[in-house]
């Protein structure tokens, strides 16, 4: 039975082409062991093609359908939301029934402007999923008690405090977690981290699909670092051994092209001991990962690492190039 001192929440989960994954997740909410009418539900859907809408409309919540982006879904969702806590859960995630009651206690600080749990592996039958898992779940690690930032797969912040930041960037795709956390830090508040809180995230499951979140994250990630130049000096979550990543690939496409030069050749050799090192760091690190959790399927990393800064070197290059072109000023 709820007390006065309860909090109401209004979870919003984002969606777009997620009816794979948007029943399990709203089955997972709707379970949470949190006082009957304490709690509401609202699918920010961008605009699917399949059946997501479909799906969601099944259960008692509401569901809106604008084809609006995640940041400008979440700024929408604010104006409907009904309660003064909002939390965020991805429409490819599912919850534990005790997250919310594990959550909640730590927003009674004042300066405690969200808290987040977190995340193990749903598909984790996949071997690429798994890696995944490992990799993100060794980031989290490193969190303390308190953090900058975190993802809103799975996250609670306060209504007001992100008001008073100024909202989700709308021109941020994606990163928008990140950029937001900044502005939070900023005002002089801090996320707190509960790891027993657990979300479960559903991990891209081949290459091509990680390849293509990854190119997201690589176009909006620039543009993040522009807005807030500190963040490329990395955290808790993202070190800055991943960021230089593309640099260094553009140095070894850089030394590759100027080595064509005969007077210049001594470059190729430059190029190739750059892609060496980075062969060897992505080798240390899936090792450390593999024997921390004594699984070496999560050597496969190793191939993610590559696949992850191809990705984010692309991005990179496309956020340039459309920039210079004047088509993001």
């Amino acid at each position: 039975m709820a007390d006065n001192a309860t909090p109401k929440v209004s979870i919003i989960v984002a969606a777009y082409n997620s009816q794979d994954t948007i029943e399990e997740c709203l089955k997972s909410i709707l379970a949470l062991n949190y006082p009957a009418g304490f709690f509401e539900v609202i699918v920010m859907d961008g605009g699917s093609k399949d059946a997501t809408v479909k799906t969601a409309e099944k259960f008692p919540i509401k569901v809106v359908s604008i084809r609006l982006n995640a940041p400008a879904a979440y700024n929408y969702s604010m104006k409907i939301a009904a309660h003064p806590i909002l939390g965020f859960i991805d429409a490819d995630a599912k919850v534990e029934g005790e997250w919310l009651n594990k959550l909640i206690p730590h927003l009674a600080e004042s300066k405690v402007a969200g808290v987040s749990g977190s995340i193990e592996t749903w598909n984790a039958e996949n071997p690429w999923a798994k890696s995944i898992g490992y990799e993100l779940k060794n980031r989290y690690r490193r969190i303390g008690k308190f953090t900058g930032r975190i993802a809103t797969m799975n996250l609670l912040l306060k209504k007001a405090v992100i008001e008073e930041a100024g909202g989700w960037d709308e021109k941020l795709p994606s990163q928008y977690d990140t950029d937001l956390g900044f502005r939070i830090s900023a005002k002089g508040y801090k996320i707190a981290y509960e790891p027993s809180a657990v979300c479960y995230h559903f991990n891209r499951p081949t290459l091509r699909a990680y390849y293509r979140q990854q190119l997201q994250y690589g176009k909006n990630t620039l543009k993040l670092y522009f807005k807030h130049g500190r963040l490329a000096r990395g955290d808790e979550i993202t070190d800055v051994g991943m960021n230089i990543q593309p640099a260094l690939l553009l140095g070894v496409i850089a030394f590759f092209l100027l080595g064509i030069v005969p007077a210049l050749r001594v470059l190729w050799v430059v190029s190739g001991l750059i892609l060496l090192a980075m062969l060897v760091y992505f080798v240390y690190s899936a090792v450390k990962i593999a024997v921390k959790f004594n699984d070496w399927v999560s050597l496969r990393l190793v191939v993610l690492y590559f696949v992850r800064a191809v990705a984010w070197f692309v991005g990179a290059v496309i956020t340039t190039a459309r920039y210079l072109s004047g088509k993001d000023k």
